[in-house]
């Protein structure tokens, strides 16, 4: 009989030992490799809001080629999308808009972007996105991140 049991113990599974070591070091390669992950995934939000405001910024050119203005405060970045009905009306504006789709995007973290005419630098415009807090100032992925500091960073 000591022979079968041996037999049964080989050819079967894992014991419950086996398993729980497993899972074990499962869980301990989760915990050193999701928070890398996870700062990779806010990395890459910051790197997409960075690039929206590029573009925002390209679209504002044409704007401003087209019409000798940018769009005032109120008038925001709807203006790129829609003709502004209100403020100084421009007569070139370019039929379909200046942001393909028109449709105004929104930031990596689902919240409208913040235009303001003129810069809180004093620069023409400023295109802000919160980051993650959405609340003004913080650091990593709760920073601002501005047309204004990405203009200085260029230089």
């Amino acid at each position: 009989m000591d022979s079968k049991r041996k037999k049964a113990r080989t050819a079967g599974g894992f014991t419950f030992i086996e398993l729980m070591a497993v899972i074990v070091i499962l869980g301990i390669l989760a915990t050193l490799v999701m928070p890398r992950i996870f700062g990779r995934i806010e990395d890459a939000r910051m790197t997409s809001a960075q690039v929206q405001i590029k573009n925002f910024e390209q679209a504002l050119r044409l704007f401003y080629l087209d019409n000798n203005f940018y769009p005032t405060t109120e008038q925001g970045l709807q203006a790129l999308v829609e003709k502004p009905s209100s403020g100084i009306i421009p007569d070139k504006w370019r039929e379909g808009g200046y942001i393909e789709k028109q449709v105004l995007p929104v930031d990596p973290w689902g919240n409208p972007y913040l235009y303001l005419s003129p810069g809180r630098s004093g620069e023409e415009y400023e295109i802000i996105s919160y980051g993650r807090d959405k609340q003004e100032g913080g650091s990593g992925p709760d920073a601002d991140i501005s047309s204004s500091e990405q203009n200085q960073d260029a230089e």
